[in-house]
């Protein structure tokens, strides 16, 4: 009979966990962001969950400390990009409240051992695994694969053609522009329609004159472990990584 008790390693992770309050993200959520390739937006309106995959851009701290739309303005930012007929895009009009989920697991989904079976019941009757199937379970069973994180915080929709909205679009774009091997995966985000132009969809979902920018500024989140340890965090009102004179996308010193 199992046994009615979790494992040791489960934490009760419903109740707050004395989260870690700081100026800046945790270090292991930094390296997440910086390394990620996508990340899951969880938006709502009546009482009704949406979830997208999206293309991001993670902004250690955001340059237009005059901003008031959304304080405070120097804090750490996730920029993305939506179709402004979008689910998601309406939600976010209605609610900003949201929350997002990244994680540096490399993984697929491996054969049961009821898919494998023949029609016979004989084990081995599946498909074998491809090459790249077992190279990423391979990858998984690694440290490779150590965190997810969920981030909270409030989005705006940016206006367009404001000097913030162009900055951003401008920082999203260089962010999202792969070399050609990465561009045939295609992207999320505005737009799932591949552009024959073979440019990844960054016409369509980026660089569209319709797109709308859209800004998160994060608040607190809450890091989970591969054993299932839970640690949470907070940032400080008006937290901000950046020194004078410096602007950062993905943790990186750009130009001023």
């Amino acid at each position: 009979m199992a046994s009615s008790h979790p494992p040791l390693t489960w934490q009760h992770s419903a109740e707050p966990t004395n989260p870690t309050i700081a100026s800046t993200l945790p270090d292991e959520v930094v390296t997440c962001l910086q390394n990620a390739r996508f990340l899951h937006l969880a938006t709502c309106t009546s009482n009704t969950p949406h979830v997208s995959l999206m293309n991001y851009t993670y902004l250690p701290s955001h340059p237009f400390a005059s901003s008031t739309q959304l304080p405070p303005p120097s804090s750490p930012s996730i920029l993305m990009t939506s179709n402004p007929s979008s689910k998601k895009t309406s939600n976010l009009l209605s609610n900003p409240q949201v929350s997002l989920l990244v994680h540096d697991w490399v993984s697929t989904r491996p054969p049961n051992v009821e898919r494998d079976r023949s029609p016979e019941g004989r084990p081995g009757g599946g498909q074998g695994r491809s090459s790249l199937a077992s190279m990423l379970m391979q990858m998984n069973s690694t440290a490779v694969s150590s965190i997810s994180a969920t981030i909270n915080g409030t989005a705006i929709v940016l206006d367009p053609g404001s000097e913030e909205e162009k900055w951003c679009r401008e920082q999203h774009l260089a962010n999202n522009t792969f070399q050609e091997s990465e561009q045939d995966a295609g992207g999320f985000g505005a737009s799932l329609e591949r552009v024959e132009s073979g440019d990844g969809g960054r016409a369509s979902y980026v660089s569209g004159e319709d797109v709308k920018v859209v800004v998160v500024r994060i608040r607190d989140g809450r890091i989970s472990d591969w054993k299932g340890g839970v640690s949470e965090f907070r940032l400080r009102e008006g937290s901000g990584g950046e020194t004078e004179g410096e602007r950062m996308v993905n943790g990186v010193v750009g130009g001023s």
